[in-house]
């Protein structure tokens, strides 16, 4: 702490007992002048610092001098400032008089619109040569971009000693089970006992990983301050950000509503991110003329919405969800335009959504217009020639009069959904590299005086699709916009959207790029975001918010190598996705990778192909990895050098010199057009490494959590970004179907990766152990319901046999399952405290655990074994639906009914323990010796189950209070009528037995 307050400066303010004199200033002579223009105190003064000392004093070399100039002012007479009453000083008459202050606060005196600085600009602060400057009184420190939050031990500590506790009592628990069969019913408990192991290993995979969660803190102020601030190597104060690339992706216009793409694109473009710095691009697989136009007219809007939301620093940025939300509009709003302003922006979206919502219409009428004058040319050329002339296909048509080169409304060869050339249009042009303000006559409506009128340069793609290729889906046309994107913009970063993902925070970039170029970001291949959702039901019945996943399981794996690619709203580092590995690459060692050991990441791995560096060959233009095109492979050394961190600390590796980034991009041309729609072909990929080893991998429905798994294999780290407030937000389905369906296809994903050579056992020793674990439960939690649907049958077959899974409630396993219960709750406490999940989701969790594993991952392993084995595919469709019973309800999909083969294994479950329950009820009512225990036991766990089917069975009911009482009497009646016919056919046995006995 001795040299905390080593360059530490006070300032006195010249009251009038410290007042500048010439006596004063001469027994000061001796302690030279400073170079500094101070306020006007007196350079004889004794400062004392606070931690005591005479810091004027001369002798003692331990102690800094400090010495202050003097500089002079007209003081007024004491004589006037003394108050004709009570002859006190007034010091108020002074303080206006003299325009002093009392008590500065701090080192540095203000500069901006200085009273005190003489007519040369030197004095009191004044600028000039001898201006008080912050750099002059201080050393600035390196400051970080980031920083990491640990969880309070008071919670982490116990938290760990839990799981520890509850490990221990399962082990324990297992082996008396083991240990203590029951001879009346070995079947039941074998199969007890099969499911119990099973469930414990599942446990572990899960809860391991969760053991060392972490929280993170960004720091914009230092992002500014490095980045976009005055500096020697800045001298204009321009962006010396990095450029990014922001992904959109949607397929078919019909199923996703081009107003809620145009919505997204909006957000993206206002968002707050250097202009010439942000370049977005779509990818419309369908090729549809409706989604290319519904584009041109959001960046029409674009030109009005954009400035509007800087001007007025709107948030969210996104039209739909900033004109839809509630409260009051005018919070924090301080320009007295506002009103006029927002009143204008709303009506023009009210209009830009109406003619969005009549492009089908539009492009209809005028293909069937143009078509008409086509026939019409046609027959008037085959009567002047009495030729007959061929009929003149039924095309589609752009506003310009041209034939759309994507998908026609009427399918014909070149021109089908599969089968269409290469789109590529630059809708907006790359804006001009200095900032362009508005003027008050550039709108007849809005004053756009002092605001920043760019807008980013948006690109419009649509690839090749031909029929004999496989396309591979979304991973194709990720891959196609990263190829485009290189010889277009080449961002050394990317962002990814869903169509239906809207940025909800403009400072959210901002916050992933404190950590991509921090000290060791060089090592971080992506930041991923959590997702949240929008338009879902207060009580989350289907637990779509999976906040117990993003909040809990992707924290905690922050904390080893980084979460998991889940998707959407994922920031990539170019170079990484390229297959490069890491600047400095650690192996981990030993049975459980205890033992870290460097390597060097540019050394070839023998026996493994995967980790292989793509630059060990000279030549590393080689086509078979990044394919022909000379122009994508020299961008790759560039996107990899302007992704660096900045070089401004020893501790820095890896990075580049400031002001590496201030020169202007040069113009688009046609040629760098025509190499972009050649990049995005069909055939491009043929013999390259594309999806293999480069870019996103293919052979998977679930290819974000293969191209992540992939890049952590390489060494890569990644960084979980959870902002204040929401970075993004999309919607997500509330029906019932709609979600078991969605879950179906990721616990698909997750077979196809467990029989892949992505499965985790074939891991590298860069992958952690705990991460590799994490990554192994992905391939292995699905076959988790082959043993939850035993489990919750076991309920129903021993209120049926009479039996239960131990030979009776000894206090033994009535301990036991205390424990385990209790420490589960306690455990599950301490994760609502670190995690901040509440205890309603993390219940909503449990219960769609058991619906999903008991239905779609169910269906999920018998579609990926069937695969596997005999390479049949299985697709489960919808038959019939049920039409929304009120359109002005927002949840009124919710109560939407439609069947699907799902329902059958979860029906089944609960229709069996009803009865199940009412035969137990039945058995111990007409025996003469009731066997309340087992009835307990059973009835019990039977009640547990259903407990959890509780929103699977709400879902088929529909709205509440509308459920027919006739199914409750037929419910009644059927299972009265099995429980007596069992009854009859297996009457009670009044013998009890116990441990073989029989009584």
């Amino acid at each position: 702490m001795s040299n905390d307050y080593a360059n530490y400066t006070v300032f006195m303010p010249p009251t009038p007992d410290n007042q500048p004199g010439a006596t004063q200033a001469g027994a000061s002579g001796s302690g030279g002048s400073s170079k500094l223009g101070l306020p006007p105190y007196s350079s004889g003064s004794k400062i004392t610092n606070r931690r005591g000392g005479d810091d004027g004093a001369a002798g003692g070399g331990s102690k800094m001098e400090r010495r202050l100039s003097t500089a002079h002012v007209a003081s007024p007479s004491k004589s006037l400032l003394v108050r004709s009453q009570t002859g006190d000083f007034d010091h108020n008459r002074w303080l206006f008089d003299t325009k002093g202050t009392y008590g500065i606060g701090n080192a540095y005196w203000p500069q901006d619109d200085n009273p005190y600085a003489n007519e040369d600009g030197t004095g009191m602060g004044g600028g000039g040569n001898g201006g008080v400057k912050m750099e002059d009184l201080i050393d600035k420190p390196w400051k970080p971009l980031s920083r990491k939050v640990a969880i309070s031990p008071s919670i982490l500590s116990p938290y760990r000693l839990l799981v520890l506790v509850r490990f221990v009592s399962l082990f324990l628990f297992l082996i008396w089970r083991a240990t203590n069969p029951n001879p009346d019913a070995m079947w039941l408990w074998g199969i007890s006992i099969v499911c119990e192991y099973w469930f414990a290993f599942s446990w572990i995979l899960d809860q391991m990983p969760k053991l060392n969660p972490i929280n993170r803190a960004a720091d914009l102020a230092a992002l500014r301050e490095k980045f976009e601030s005055k500096t020697p190597s800045n001298p204009t104060g321009r962006s010396d950000l990095p450029g990014l690339d922001v992904f959109i992706s949607t397929a078919d216009p019909y199923k996703e509503p081009p107003l809620v793409t145009a919505n997204t694109l909006l957000s993206i473009l206002a968002t707050d991110y250097p202009v010439e710095k942000l370049f977005v691009y779509i990818s419309d697989d369908g090729g549809a003329l409706l989604t290319f136009e519904a584009m041109a007219e959001a960046c029409a809007y674009a030109k009005v919405w954009v400035p509007f939301c800087r001007k007025h620093s709107i948030e969210p940025r996104n039209p739909d969800a900033y004109f839809n939300q509630q409260g009051d509009p005018t919070k924090g709003k301080k320009r007295p335009d506002f009103v006029k302003d927002r009143r204008w922006i709303k009506r023009e979206y009210d209009e830009f959504k109406v003619r969005i919502n009549d492009l089908p219409e539009a492009i209809r009428r005028r293909a069937h217009a143009m078509n008409a004058r086509e026939r019409k040319i046609a027959r008037e050329k085959a009567a002047a020639s009495s030729e007959a002339a061929p009929a003149p296909v039924k095309a589609t048509w752009m506003a310009d009069g041209t034939h759309w080169p994507g998908t026609w409304l009427d399918s014909a060869p070149d021109h089908g959904k599969g089968d269409h050339a290469s789109i590529v249009q630059v809708m907006i042009k790359n804006p001009h590299f200095d900032v362009v303000y508005g003027d008050a006559g550039d709108h007849p409506y809005l004053d756009f005086t002092n605001v920043d009128v760019r807008i980013p340069m948006f690109v419009y793609l649509s690839r090749e699709k031909r029929p004999g290729y496989d396309h591979n889906k979304k991973a194709g046309a990720m891959n196609a916009m990263v190829r485009a994107s290189a010889v277009l913009s080449n961002g050394p970063f990317m962002l990814n959207f869903d169509c239906d993902h809207y940025v909800y925070n403009c400072q959210a970039i901002r916050e992933a790029m404190c950590y991509m170029l921090d000290r060791g970001g060089d090592r971080i291949c992506y930041i991923q975001f959590p997702q949240r959702f929008e338009g879902i039901d207060p009580s989350d019945r289907y637990a779509n918010h999976n906040t117990v996943f993003f909040d809990g399981n992707m924290r905690a794996l922050d904390g080893l190598q980084g979460p998991m690619y889940v998707g959407t709203g994922c920031l990539f580092r170019r170079y990484a996705i390229y297959g490069f590995n890491p600047p400095r690459v650690t192996e981990y060692h030993g049975v459980v990778g205890q033992t870290k050991v460097p390597i060097d990441a540019h050394t070839r791995s023998a026996g493994d192909e995967e980790l292989r560096p793509l630059t060990d060959h000279p030549d590393h233009e080689a086509p078979q990895r990044f394919g022909k095109s000379k122009t994508f492979v020299e961008s790759i050394a560039v996107a990899e050098y302007q992704g660096r961190p900045l070089q401004d600390h020893p501790s820095v590796r890896n990075g580049r010199p400031p002001g590496a980034l201030l020169m202007p991009r040069p113009p688009l041309d046609a040629a760098t057009v025509a190499e972009a729609v050649s990049l995005i072909s069909c055939w491009y990929e043929d013999s390259t490494e594309w999806g293999l080893r480069v870019g996103w991998i293919y052979g998977s429905v679930t290819e974000d959590v293969v191209t992540g798994y992939r890049m952590h294999n390489r060494g890569w780290r990644s960084v979980y970004c959870i902002t204040k407030r929401d970075a993004f937000r999309g919607t997500a389905p509330i029906n019932l179907t709609d979600r078991l369906h969605q879950v179906l296809r990721w616990a698909t994903g997750s077979v196809e990766i467990f029989f892949s050579k992505n499965n985790a056992l074939c891991a590298s020793r860069r992958l952690m152990f705990l991460q590799r674990m994490s990554y192994l439960n992905v391939g292995i939690y699905p076959f988790t319901s082959l043993f939850l649907i035993m489990y919750c049958l076991l309920p129903a077959l021993s209120l049926f046999s009479g039996q239960f899974i131990v030979a009776t409630l000894d206090p033994t396993f009535l301990c036991y399952l205390l424990l385990i219960t209790t420490t589960l709750i306690l455990l599950c406490l301490l994760e609502v405290k670190w995690s901040g999940i509440g205890l309603e989701e993390w219940w909503r969790n449990e219960q769609f655990w058991v619906i999903g594993g008991t239905s779609a991952h169910l269906a999920a392993v018998l579609q990926g074994l069937l695969k596997v084995t005999a390479g049949i595919e299985i697709s489960f469709t919808l038959t019939a639906k049920a039409a929304a019973e009120d359109d002005d309800d927002p949840y009124a999909e919710l109560y939407l009914i439609k069947w699907t083969s799902l329902f059958i294994p979860p029906l089944a479950i609960i229709g069996i323990n009803i009865i199940a329950m009412v035969v137990g009820v039945s058995r111990c009512v007409y025996a003469e010796i009731p066997q309340y225990s087992k009835l307990l036991g059973g009835g019990f766990f039977s009640f547990w189950v259903l407990a959890h089917y509780y929103p699977f069975a709400k879902g088929l009911m529909g709205r509440r209070g509308r459920t027919p009482t006739l199914v409750y009497v037929w419910a009644g009646l059927i299972s009265i009528t099995v429980s007596l016919l069992w009854i009859t056919i297996s009457p009670p046995d009044d013998r009890i037995s116990q441990g073989g006995i029989e009584v």
